[in-house]
């Protein structure tokens, strides 16, 4: 009866997370098809390009975290619907809102310095942090909503939050954060630049002084932000060299447009797939179920292997549905076979880089004391943001 229970528990896992994977990846392919549709935007204005992974990234990383800390609050018993500053909940929104302020800042400069080092477009600093701050938080709000949503939905109906976090985290950061980004990027740069410099410069400037304040004087929120700020930032230039992998071949993207399509549900599977990983390693870790070995345990290999079996259901349902997007749309696609080969194939090459460093990641944080909340999520979608451009982009050159 225990092993049936245990089995039963298994597959309830199973497709708990294929079904928030599913909806969650192929919801991105809306994000896609409007990022094929305003490539020309893209053409003219690639310093977004540069700016679009990292800042899906960090939308996704901060988010992650906030959900990632309430599931193992709710399985250690510790979560309750209070919204008060020393409160779980209240603690985690506030550090969530004032760290998507302060990544957006630093982001902008990240991506100025390296458009400006590989000679990627003509905006200016003022420009580039302008608009990752203000589409950074009109969109981080959204994001942090829907997670608190969801939140609040699985612990209502008793749901397994680490299973469904991910995906929806994920898809959410997709989906709302490349229009807001491409929008806001075409409006700022309409205005007079007198009014930009004035008036956004003014609203960037205070939100990013409310930001270092409010981590500053709340010892809860300067403990948790010492380890998950630096950390954001180092990730956040990381996302910013998967942008410029991408906007290196831009050309190529545009002439097929297919991939346009394609990398946004692409990496937001890949994402989904390791964030649910991430958050059931750093559960079992807090449970006393995972032990942080150097070698991995059987409960990890099992693990390991519910990512794979994602990856061979997703993957090539994802190819299919991008394929017929692009002939929706009219935009060129090599083809449905070649489709399937480079999404499946860079797909499962992804997952195993992230498998061991997700493993790896959690092991070490929780050995030393700190929480692989904080630490599995951002990691890995940042690490997916450049391996993933990197495998793609190879895979597209090697096999078009």
């Amino acid at each position: 009866m225990k092993i049936q229970q245990g089995i039963g528990s298994q597959w309830k896992l199973l497709l708990t997370g294929l079904v928030a994977l599913l909806v969650s990846t192929f919801a991105a392919v809306i994000a896609g098809m409007y990022l094929g549709s305003v490539r020309d935007v893209l053409e003219l204005i690639p310093a977004l390009m540069v700016l679009l992974p990292a800042s899906i990234n960090m939308r996704g990383s901060i988010s992650g975290i906030f959900a990632s800390r309430l599931s193992s609050s709710m399985h250690l018993g510790a979560f309750e619907v209070d919204f008060s500053d020393d409160s779980v909940l209240g603690i985690n929104l506030r550090l969530s809102f004032s760290s998507t302020i302060i990544i957006a800042f630093v982001l902008g400069i990240f991506a100025y310095i390296i458009c400006m080092f590989f000679g990627i477009g003509n905006l200016g600093l003022l420009d580039i942090i302008i608009i990752s701050v203000v589409s950074g938080v009109i969109s981080g709000i959204i994001v942090i909503g829907i997670t608190l949503i969801v939140t609040l939905l699985s612990y209502r109906y008793e749901l397994d939050l680490d299973m469904i976090a991910a995906p929806t985290v994920t898809t959410s950061g997709d989906v709302v954060t490349l229009p807001i980004l491409l929008l806001t990027g075409v409006f700022i740069l309409q205005l007079d630049t007198g009014i930009r410099v004035m008036f956004f410069g003014a609203i960037s400037l205070i939100l990013l002084i409310y930001s270092i304040y409010s981590l500053s004087v709340r010892e809860d929120l300067k403990d948790i932000a010492r380890e998950i700020v630096p950390l954001l930032i180092s990730l956040s230039f990381i996302g910013t060299l998967a942008g410029l992998t991408y906007a290196m071949v831009l050309d190529k993207l545009v002439a097929y447009a297919v991939f346009l399509i394609l990398i946004p549900p692409f990496a937001g599977g890949c994402g989904s797939i390791a964030g649910i990983l991430c958050s059931r390693l750093a559960t079992g870790m807090h449970m006393g179920a995972v032990s942080p070995s150097y070698m991995p345990e059987k409960e990890v290999f099992s693990y390991f292997r519910m990512t794979y079996i994602y990856a061979l259901i997703v993957f090539p349902l994802l190819a299919v549905t991008v394929h017929g997007a692009s002939i929706l749309l009219m935009v060129a696609s090599p083809g449905l076979l070649l489709m399937i080969l480079i999404t499946l194939g860079s797909g499962l090459v992804v997952l195993t880089l992230t498998n061991v460093i997700a493993y790896i990641t959690a092991s070490l944080s929780f050995r030393y004391g700190l929480d692989p909340d904080n630490f599995g999520i951002p990691v890995i979608t940042g690490v997916i943001d450049l391996v993933g451009a990197t495998v793609l982009v190879a895979a597209i050159n090697i096999l078009l």
